[in-house]
Protein backbone atom coordinates (compact mmCIF):
# COMPACT_ATOMS: atom_id res chain seq x y z
CA UNK A 1 0.00 0.00 0.00
CA UNK A 2 1.20 3.67 -0.55
CA UNK A 3 0.83 6.18 1.39
CA UNK A 4 1.62 9.82 1.44
CA UNK A 5 2.14 11.34 4.73
CA UNK A 6 2.67 15.48 5.41
CA UNK A 7 4.38 17.69 7.95
CA UNK A 8 4.28 21.72 7.73
CA UNK A 9 7.71 22.80 8.68
CA UNK A 10 9.50 26.52 9.02
CA UNK A 11 9.04 29.76 9.20
CA UNK A 12 6.84 29.89 5.84
CA UNK A 13 5.01 26.93 6.06
CA UNK A 14 6.80 25.01 3.83
CA UNK A 15 4.99 21.34 2.87
CA UNK A 16 7.56 18.35 3.66
CA UNK A 17 6.08 14.87 2.15
CA UNK A 18 6.93 11.22 3.29
CA UNK A 19 6.33 9.05 0.15
CA UNK A 20 6.03 5.76 1.82
CA UNK A 21 5.61 1.85 0.22
CA UNK A 22 4.06 0.01 3.38
CA UNK A 23 4.62 -3.14 1.31
CA UNK A 24 8.38 -2.78 1.65
CA UNK A 25 8.99 -0.64 4.58
CA UNK A 26 10.56 2.02 2.48
CA UNK A 27 10.11 5.70 1.79
CA UNK A 28 11.07 8.60 0.10
CA UNK A 29 11.42 12.02 1.56
CA UNK A 30 10.03 15.35 -0.48
CA UNK A 31 11.75 18.98 0.43
CA UNK A 32 12.85 18.65 3.95
CA UNK A 33 12.39 22.11 4.68
CA UNK A 34 13.38 22.47 8.37
CA UNK A 35 12.96 20.59 11.84
CA UNK A 36 14.92 17.38 11.03
CA UNK A 37 13.62 16.04 14.54
CA UNK A 38 9.84 16.60 13.12
CA UNK A 39 10.75 14.58 10.05
CA UNK A 40 12.35 11.90 12.08
CA UNK A 41 9.45 11.31 14.25
CA UNK A 42 7.72 11.25 11.00
CA UNK A 43 9.71 8.43 9.59
CA UNK A 44 10.24 6.69 12.89
CA UNK A 45 5.84 6.61 12.49
CA UNK A 46 5.74 4.98 9.89
CA UNK A 47 8.18 2.36 10.95
CA UNK A 48 10.01 2.69 7.37
CA UNK A 49 13.62 2.55 6.17
CA UNK A 50 14.74 5.95 4.29
CA UNK A 51 16.11 5.35 1.08
CA UNK A 52 16.04 9.28 -0.89
CA UNK A 53 15.60 13.36 -0.36
CA UNK A 54 13.69 14.16 -3.16
CA UNK A 55 14.07 18.64 -3.69
CA UNK A 56 11.77 20.53 -6.35
CA UNK A 57 14.01 23.25 -6.00
CA UNK A 58 16.33 25.20 -3.95
CA UNK A 59 14.71 27.81 -2.00
CA UNK A 60 15.99 27.67 1.49
CA UNK A 61 12.47 26.47 2.92
CA UNK A 62 13.00 23.36 0.97
CA UNK A 63 16.31 21.98 1.85
CA UNK A 64 16.96 24.06 5.70
CA UNK A 65 16.84 19.90 6.88
CA UNK A 66 18.54 17.99 3.68
CA UNK A 67 21.88 18.32 5.24
CA UNK A 68 20.93 16.66 8.40
CA UNK A 69 19.00 14.21 6.95
CA UNK A 70 21.49 13.19 4.49
CA UNK A 71 23.97 13.08 7.64
CA UNK A 72 21.67 10.92 10.00
CA UNK A 73 20.31 8.12 7.29
CA UNK A 74 23.08 7.77 4.51
CA UNK A 75 20.84 8.87 1.58
CA UNK A 76 21.26 10.37 -1.58
CA UNK A 77 19.88 13.62 -2.08
CA UNK A 78 18.01 14.40 -5.58
CA UNK A 79 17.79 18.16 -7.83
CA UNK A 80 17.41 18.70 -11.13
CA UNK A 81 20.95 19.36 -12.86
CA UNK A 82 18.99 23.26 -13.69
CA UNK A 83 19.34 24.03 -10.12
CA UNK A 84 22.85 23.90 -8.79
CA UNK A 85 23.27 27.38 -8.64
CA UNK A 86 19.85 28.18 -6.78
CA UNK A 87 20.96 25.41 -3.95
CA UNK A 88 24.46 26.60 -3.90
CA UNK A 89 23.61 30.40 -3.57
CA UNK A 90 22.13 31.89 -0.62
CA UNK A 91 21.54 34.75 -2.87
CA UNK A 92 19.38 32.55 -5.27
CA UNK A 93 18.35 30.29 -2.92
CA UNK A 94 16.77 33.14 -0.64
CA UNK A 95 18.74 32.15 2.34
CA UNK A 96 20.47 35.76 2.47
CA UNK A 97 17.12 37.37 3.01
CA UNK A 98 16.57 35.19 5.94
CA UNK A 99 19.96 35.87 7.55
CA UNK A 100 21.23 32.38 6.31
CA UNK A 101 24.09 34.12 4.87
CA UNK A 102 26.14 30.89 4.39
CA UNK A 103 23.29 28.10 3.35
CA UNK A 104 24.50 26.14 0.54
CA UNK A 105 23.58 22.92 -0.72
CA UNK A 106 25.60 20.16 -3.16
CA UNK A 107 22.96 17.59 -4.32
CA UNK A 108 24.34 13.89 -4.99
CA UNK A 109 22.47 13.12 -7.80
CA UNK A 110 20.98 15.82 -10.28
CA UNK A 111 18.66 14.85 -12.92
CA UNK A 112 17.45 15.55 -16.34
CA UNK A 113 14.32 16.33 -17.36
CA UNK A 114 12.40 13.10 -17.77
CA UNK A 115 14.81 10.80 -15.58
CA UNK A 116 13.03 8.34 -13.99
CA UNK A 117 14.03 7.60 -10.36
CA UNK A 118 13.67 4.54 -8.77
CA UNK A 119 13.70 4.29 -4.89
CA UNK A 120 10.82 2.72 -2.57
CA UNK A 121 9.79 0.30 -5.02
CA UNK A 122 8.39 3.37 -7.14
CA UNK A 123 9.47 5.04 -10.81
CA UNK A 124 9.49 8.42 -9.73
CA UNK A 125 9.63 10.88 -13.17
CA UNK A 126 11.79 14.23 -13.06
CA UNK A 127 9.52 16.52 -14.74
CA UNK A 128 11.46 19.96 -15.03
CA UNK A 129 9.42 23.09 -14.44
CA UNK A 130 11.38 25.55 -14.74
CA UNK A 131 9.71 29.03 -13.73
CA UNK A 132 9.62 29.64 -9.75
CA UNK A 133 13.11 28.83 -10.12
CA UNK A 134 15.52 27.99 -12.82
CA UNK A 135 15.72 24.28 -12.15
CA UNK A 136 12.02 23.53 -10.23
CA UNK A 137 11.02 20.05 -10.79
CA UNK A 138 8.16 18.44 -9.88
CA UNK A 139 7.67 14.12 -8.98
CA UNK A 140 5.14 12.18 -10.89
CA UNK A 141 4.63 8.64 -9.65
CA UNK A 142 2.73 7.55 -12.70
CA UNK A 143 1.21 3.93 -11.09
CA UNK A 144 -0.08 5.87 -8.08
CA UNK A 145 -1.36 9.01 -10.18
CA UNK A 146 0.36 11.44 -7.29
CA UNK A 147 2.56 14.59 -8.20
CA UNK A 148 4.71 16.77 -6.29
CA UNK A 149 4.52 19.73 -7.63
CA UNK A 150 7.04 21.96 -4.70
CA UNK A 151 6.16 25.78 -5.55
CA UNK A 152 5.51 25.14 -9.25
CA UNK A 153 1.68 25.09 -9.12
CA UNK A 154 -0.54 25.69 -6.18
CA UNK A 155 -4.35 24.91 -5.15
CA UNK A 156 -5.94 27.57 -7.34
CA UNK A 157 -2.79 29.59 -7.79
CA UNK A 158 0.96 29.07 -8.87
CA UNK A 159 4.63 30.37 -8.20
CA UNK A 160 6.07 33.44 -7.45
CA UNK A 161 8.22 34.38 -10.11
CA UNK A 162 9.79 37.71 -8.94
CA UNK A 163 12.91 35.58 -7.50
CA UNK A 164 16.50 34.69 -9.41
CA UNK A 165 15.64 32.54 -11.88
CA UNK A 166 11.89 33.12 -12.08
CA UNK A 167 9.86 33.44 -15.40
CA UNK A 168 5.74 33.99 -15.13
CA UNK A 169 5.95 33.00 -18.93
CA UNK A 170 7.93 29.94 -18.51
CA UNK A 171 6.16 28.88 -15.32
CA UNK A 172 2.70 28.82 -17.41
CA UNK A 173 4.44 27.06 -20.45
CA UNK A 174 5.90 24.57 -17.52
CA UNK A 175 2.42 24.16 -16.04
CA UNK A 176 0.56 23.40 -19.27
CA UNK A 177 2.99 21.16 -20.77
CA UNK A 178 3.80 19.40 -18.09
CA UNK A 179 1.16 18.99 -15.22
CA UNK A 180 -1.98 19.79 -17.24
CA UNK A 181 -1.06 16.94 -19.63
CA UNK A 182 -1.56 14.23 -16.80
CA UNK A 183 -4.52 12.22 -15.92
CA UNK A 184 -7.43 14.72 -14.46
CA UNK A 185 -7.55 12.70 -10.81
CA UNK A 186 -3.56 13.13 -10.56
CA UNK A 187 -3.31 14.01 -7.18
CA UNK A 188 -1.18 17.17 -6.49
CA UNK A 189 0.66 17.24 -3.39
CA UNK A 190 1.94 21.06 -3.80
CA UNK A 191 4.72 23.06 -1.21
CA UNK A 192 2.55 25.44 0.10
CA UNK A 193 -1.48 25.27 1.24
CA UNK A 194 -3.86 22.36 0.65
CA UNK A 195 -3.23 19.54 -2.11
CA UNK A 196 -5.20 19.68 -5.53
CA UNK A 197 -5.49 17.73 -8.48
CA UNK A 198 -4.99 18.00 -12.56
CA UNK A 199 -8.60 18.47 -13.39
CA UNK A 200 -9.63 20.76 -10.58
CA UNK A 201 -7.24 23.22 -11.26
CA UNK A 202 -7.65 23.24 -15.15
CA UNK A 203 -11.18 24.39 -13.85
CA UNK A 204 -10.28 26.52 -11.01
CA UNK A 205 -7.03 27.84 -11.37
CA UNK A 206 -7.73 32.01 -13.46
CA UNK A 207 -3.35 31.58 -14.36
CA UNK A 208 -4.53 28.84 -16.75
CA UNK A 209 -7.13 30.05 -18.58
Amino acid sequence: MTRVDSKVLGMVGTNCYLLINEDIKECVLVDPGDCPDDIDKMIHKWDCTLVGVLLTHGHFDHIMAAEAVRDKYGVKIYASCDEKETLGNPDYNLGSSYSLNSLSLEADVYNNDGDIIKLAGFDIQALHTPGHTAGGTCYYVKEEGILFSGDTLFCESVGRTDFPGGSMGKLIQSIKSKIMVLPEDTKIYPGHGEGTNVGYEKKYNPFLG
